[in-house]
């Protein structure tokens, strides 16, 4: 019997609107107390966003405070910052 492919989960990046692989992007998270941060596992509890690994996004979305309106937060904090340094293979704490 040949061996089936996986399908791979697919999401849309909130800020280029394109449909790519969940390993291809990263997971935001808001928790219902209003907390946003990056989950590099993708297994964290709450509502969840997906951004494209892609600092020239990430940038213009800082610029059009894309973030807030999409997690109706008002002051994500350091969200941007994270992102960047998970795009730049940095750690976060």
């Amino acid at each position: 019997m040949p061996k089936k492919n996986k399908k791979l989960p697919l999401r849309k990046c909130i800020l280029s609107n394109e449909m790519k692989e969940k390993h291809d992007l990263i997971r935001i998270v808001r928790t219902k107390e209003g907390q946003v941060f990056v989950d590099p596992t993708g297994k964290k509890n709450g509502r969840g966003a997906y951004v494209s690994k892609d600092l020239a996004l990430v940038s213009k979305a800082e610029e059009d405070h894309l973030l807030e309106r999409h997690l109706k937060v008002e002051n994500p904090g350091q969200i941007y910052q994270d992102l960047k340094k998970v795009i730049l293979g940095e750690t976060i704490e």
